[in-house]
């Protein structure tokens, strides 16, 4: 078995996912520090002015807080090395983070929803200065929190997780601040739980993005720009060796680190170990895949009508010739050499 590395490459990618990683964990820690901080604000405000939208606003930054706290949590076991049981280590904690986020905003908007329900059929009486002045300072805080979070890597899943909670923290401060405001001038109190309802509409949407993101990495799905058509079309077009691609099979381990198998079939055995760099070189350069296992499948020990689909029926109707009638007669099944990136 022969394999190929670019040493430079993997240097330069182990050198900055540390860091990446570290600029991550800080964010996160300090985003919790001041929504936990601002959580027990707004508790004290929505109970003394008893407004709804302020304690639902509440209730979010405190699924915003434990949210921060389980990415900070998965950033820490996600540094942690591989071992023999778990051979790409603990990075798949950090999808699972997410996946957890967007269940728990799916919860605080049943929440919400309940809440209201109550609030619209029996008014309350709100008290719309001392709820205007803490949704105003939360509006401040969630916006320096989202500044914090979306600075740098903010497509991380479990970035864009603990972000998507302060996004909605943030609506649901806008929400109680139009709420305050009209029953400042109006005393129109439906207008509370009414408001309620839709910051969770809001909240609701980004939920479900979420969590559709985080199962698709969980169920190994491919990423949006590696489908498996894709790689097949593009190396066969841009690797002038390659006679044919398949069994490809391509995920991710977490947000941004996407790693494949395939098969490929040289158009000449002797060309194989080039056809493979130019083939991994594709991969990471075209569609971004970090790590790459290329077998390959050698024309001279192949059944002719078993090969992949592009040449089989050449060969099957006796167009292609050299080794065709060897592999024939010895009817061995293909072989694969695995070389990896």
């Amino acid at each position: 078995m022969s394999h190929s590395h670019d040493h430079n490459d993997d240097h330069h990618d182990h050198a900055h996912a540390p860091a990446v990683s570290a600029d991550n964990e800080r964010k996160v820690l300090l985003a919790f520090v001041l929504t936990f901080s601002f959580m027990i604000v707004e508790v004290v405000g929505g109970v003394l002015s008893g407004s709804l939208a302020l304690l639902a606003d509440a209730g979010h930054m405190l699924t915003d807080a434990a949210a921060l706290a389980l990415a900070y949590a998965a950033f820490r076991f996600g540094q942690r090395a591989a071992d023999a049981k778990r051979t790409f280590g603990y990075l798949r904690l950090e999808v699972v983070a997410g996946l957890i986020n967007a269940i728990a905003l799916f919860a605080i908007v049943g929440w919400i929803a309940y809440e209201a329900w109550g609030r619209f059929r029996q008014p309350h009486d709100v008290l719309a200065g001392p709820m205007l002045a803490v949704a105003i300072a939360g509006l401040l805080i969630n916006v320096l929190v989202l500044w914090i979070l979306t600075r740098g890597d903010g497509e991380h899943v479990n970035i864009k997780g603990a972000a998507l909670h302060v996004m909605g923290d943030l609506l649901g401060s806008v929400g109680a601040i139009v709420a305050a405001v009209v029953i400042s001038f109006t005393g129109w109190m439906p207008i509370d739980p009414i408001l309620s309802v839709v910051v969770s509409l809001l909240i609701l949407r980004s939920a479900w993005t979420l969590a559709a993101k985080s199962l698709h990495i969980l169920l190994e799905g491919a990423p949006d720009n590696a489908a498996p058509a894709q790689i097949e079309r593009h190396l066969i077009a841009a690797v002038p060796g390659v006679a044919a691609v398949n069994h490809i099979h391509v995920w991710s381990i977490t947000s941004g680190r996407i790693l494949a198998t395939l098969h490929v079939r040289p158009k000449d055995d002797a060309d194989a170990r080039a056809v493979v760099q130019s083939v991994e070189r594709e991969l990471k350069t075209r569609f971004e895949i970090e790590h790459a296992t290329v077998a390959v499948e050698w024309n001279e020990d192949a059944d002719p009508c078993s090969l992949s689909r592009v040449a089989a029926a050449a060969r099957c109707h006796g167009h292609e010739h050299g080794h065709d009638h060897r592999a024939h007669d010895r009817g061995h099944p293909h072989g694969g050499l695995e070389y990896a990136q």
